[in-house]
């Protein structure tokens, strides 16, 4: 009965001594963040994720690709899957310096080879973040600085897709 009286007073007390509803290290989300590059198999390019939180307190992560095609050389490739098109670049090597070409509504193409060159404008700052709400004045992060170099990256599943009719 004692043991039974000290255990629920442990539990009892347990929230008390742990910070109860105050938030914890492993509560933290960041606002944004890359994931590792993938490579097709049978394909010379190379993509990431992008995630993101349009908004502070948007639950779960929206998600856009960076692409790195060798052949286009020294520039990554943001595209946008909700909206089917590429909307901007920014350089390999930016130094440390954010830097970024986003591309006008009318230049925007979900071929990457429909887009002339000269349709990006000179780099510029960073945009916001996408979907992110007026006056949030937070931009796109750099992506990492590590160009993909293994031929062995997988492709993982797609995800499944509805086919509107």
């Amino acid at each position: 009965m004692r043991l039974k009286a000290l255990f629920s007073a442990v539990l009892f007390a347990i929230p008390f001594m742990t910070g109860g509803s105050e938030a914890r290290a492993g509560d933290y989300h960041p606002r944004q963040y890359y994931s590792h590059w993938y490579r097709p198999s049978s394909y010379n390019y190379y993509y990431r994720y992008y995630y993101y939180k349009p908004y502070e307190g948007y639950h779960g992560y929206k998600h856009h690709y960076v692409f790195y095609y060798p052949r286009y050389g020294n520039y990554y490739y943001y595209y946008n899957p909700y909206k089917k098109a590429y909307w901007g670049r920014c350089p390999v090597e930016y130094q440390g310096t954010p830097q970024y070409s986003l591309l006008p509504q009318e230049a925007r193409k979900g071929d990457l080879d429909e887009i002339q060159p000269n349709s990006f404008p000179k780099p510029g700052p960073m945009p916001p973040i996408p979907d992110s709400k007026p006056g949030d004045n937070v931009t796109v992060d750099l992506p990492p600085d590590d160009l993909p170099t293994s031929p062995n990256n997988k492709l993982p599943p797609a995800p499944k897709q509805e086919v509107a009719k």
